[in-house]
């Protein structure tokens, strides 16, 4: 065939397939030509460039910024989703962002652990549903005292579990208990020991990183800081990871035996293999350079402003 004859019909043929949405078998009967050769000439059609196809995805990632970011913090990986014009549905648009990326990376784990708050909450409502009955979801640590908080720990393990038709644990426990003696007889009892056992094996968390203002807006943590945190003062307290302070060094601010804390130790936490940080609040900036500069998690999961914001204060 002539080279000018193979051009027009390559021309042709990917019209037909890709403007007109005819189907192989219509295409074969319209130019007598098997569907074979037909598959194969639209192949040939995108070598030669005659057909070039742009994938134009909703969740496009900022390669810049997550460089930039990799080499001020080398250890997380970065995702940084990029901006739109699409102002007014970029909460929406992050949401299902980072549902998709945190879905790849809980792919093929069996325990995951997680914690609370907002931003959470709607990732989790922006999951795939699939069928993972061996997978269990748990509360690592207790619950951070929001009782009427559809975001809060005990309803989002609930709430993450039915998407992957898995099970679930809770910590019928608070957060905080300053008492060590009732820490170390909570954790034997009954209905709590399985979810501790269970969490001492998790294969990956997903969390946000907690300013002080989270424990402020409750009355019991606020009344209580220099119970909770001896010997700190608060505004030092720059972020919140896993309900323990850090200054803006990412330097923790309670020792193992000042850790009011109820759940697994923090040691342990930080041997879990996967730690996921998803922040979409710019005004969370410092409290995530924070725990970047301690190197607290694995996978950062974040939105162009924050990143930028991030940048900014280095």
């Amino acid at each position: 065939m002539a080279q000018e004859e193979n051009t027009s019909l390559l021309v042709d043929l990917a019209q037909d397939y890709y403007l007109k949405h005819l189907n192989l078998g219509e295409i074969a009967k319209k130019y007598n030509i098997s569907r074979y050769k037909i598959s194969k000439y639209l192949n040939e059609a995108v070598e030669k460039k005659i057909v070039t196809i742009n994938i134009s995805s909703p969740f496009s990632r900022s390669p810049d910024l997550e460089n930039r970011l990799q080499r001020a913090f080398p250890n997380p990986n970065f995702y940084v989703l990029k901006n739109t014009e699409d102002i007014a549905h970029a909460n929406d648009r992050f949401f299902s962002f980072a549902a998709k990326y945190l879905q790849d990376l809980i792919d093929g784990k069996k325990i995951i652990g997680l914690t609370w708050g907002d931003t959470i909450y709607h990732v989790i409502d922006s999951f795939q549903t699939t069928a993972k009955e061996n997978m269990v979801f748990t509360q690592f640590i207790g619950e951070n005292a929001k009782h009427n908080s559809l975001a809060g720990s005990m309803r989002m393990v609930q709430k993450v579990a039915t998407r992957y038709n898995g099970k679930y644990l809770t910590i019928d426990a608070p957060l905080y208990i300053t008492n060590k003696e009732v820490r170390r007889l909570l954790a034997l009892e009954p209905a709590i020991q399985p979810t501790l056992a269970t969490a001492q094996q998790l294969d990956l968390i997903f969390s946000s990183v907690g300013t002080i203002d989270s424990i402020n807006s409750i009355d019991a943590w606020n009344n209580s800081k220099n119970i909770l945190f001896p010997d700190v003062n608060p505004n030092s307290i720059a972020a919140l990871v896993y309900g323990r302070p850090i200054d803006k060094n990412g330097n923790l601010l309670v020792d193992s035996e000042h850790d009011k804390v109820f759940g697994i130790s923090f040691k342990k936490v930080m041997e879990v293999p996967t730690r996921v940080a998803i922040v979409n609040d710019k005004f969370k900036s410092s409290a995530l350079n924070a725990a970047l500069n301690g190197d607290y998690f694995t996978d950062i999961i974040l939105n162009e402003p924050t990143a930028n914001k991030i940048l900014a204060e280095l």
